[in-house]
């Protein structure tokens, strides 16, 4: 049986824990809020590029571009989003173990993707399975901008541009709510699903000089957009799970210290019943 000084010990260091996770999960509220106004301000950018890149693709114009074009798939790449740290609940294990799964369904060499991965936790997991990985970005702020995931970003739609990759998917956690990630893989490229969810809008353009100069432009933006959009939702998802988990955390840490200091009590109760009864004991004797 454990010693007053031991409970005493447990409650004390139990008590310090849970004014860490208190203050992470407060922390990581108030980060979640930032990270939602900037997911949420960015989406006008992206679905107006992509109502001009779909009017062009729908208006029967003779311009095209190879990032609309499906073809043989030889190679697939991935942009994997993680996070730089831990304490996020099932945050990075629920989206490595998914996307682990889908590659060993979908590929039966490593010569057949390439992974570029955002996060230390993601990088260092692949690195450890020896996964053929093509670039990597560790330390993004909790509030990114897009220089910070730039080179990546344009790296794997020149690929894909160059013929190295056949296919790009992005793989990140959308943002529900503070308690609950959906792991989400989303095809990037190639563009094949511009007309889906558009309605049709009032809006008519003149393209100048031509719609395939403006496709030409365009289009490498509009993927990148959609990189960093996943970005912009992921670290949500992060912030929530992280909030979450610390909330949880929290929780925990209150049910023990009351076990504690209910089990402190008891045993501080029977010591002074052993010590009365040590002492009534001894003067009985004494007669």
């Amino acid at each position: 049986m454990a010693s007053l000084r031991d409970i005493k010990g447990r409650i004390t260091s139990t008590k310090k824990t849970k004014q860490i996770t208190k203050a992470m999960q407060m922390v990581s509220a108030a980060k979640l809020n930032r990270a939602q106004q900037n997911a949420q301000s960015f989406q006008p950018y992206t679905e107006k590029i992509r109502e001009v890149v779909a009017s062009i693709a729908a208006s029967g114009a003779e311009a095209s571009h190879p990032m609309l074009v499906e073809r043989p798939v030889k190679k697939t790449g991935y942009i994997v989003i993680t996070s730089d740290r831990g304490l996020a609940g099932g945050y990075n294990a629920s989206l490595t173990r998914s996307l682990l799964t889908t590659i060993k369904s979908r590929h039966k060499s490593p010569d057949e993707y390439g992974i570029l991965v955002v996060g230390k936790i993601g990088r260092d997991l692949f690195k450890k399975r020896n996964l053929p990985i093509i670039d990597e970005v560790v330390g993004v702020p909790d509030q990114p901008e897009f220089n910070d995931i730039k080179n990546l970003a344009r790296e794997s739609v020149q690929m894909f541009a160059d013929g190295k990759f056949d296919e790009l998917y992005v793989w990140y956690n959308h943002f529900v709510s503070p308690i609950t990630q959906e792991v989400t893989e989303t095809k990037l490229l190639p563009l094949t699903d511009l007309a889906e969810g558009e309605t049709k809008t009032s809006s008519t353009y003149e393209y100048e000089p031509n719609e395939q100069v403006i496709l030409e432009r365009l289009l490498p933006q509009y993927a990148e957009s959609l990189i960093f959009g996943a970005l912009l939702d992921a670290k949500a998802s992060e912030f929530g799970a992280r909030m979450t988990a610390m909330s949880a955390a929290t929780d925990n840490a209150t049910a023990l210290i009351d076990s504690l200091t209910l089990s402190y009590n008891r045993a501080r109760q029977a010591a002074i019943t052993q010590e009365i009864t040590e002492i009534v004991g001894g003067a009985a004797a004494l007669e």
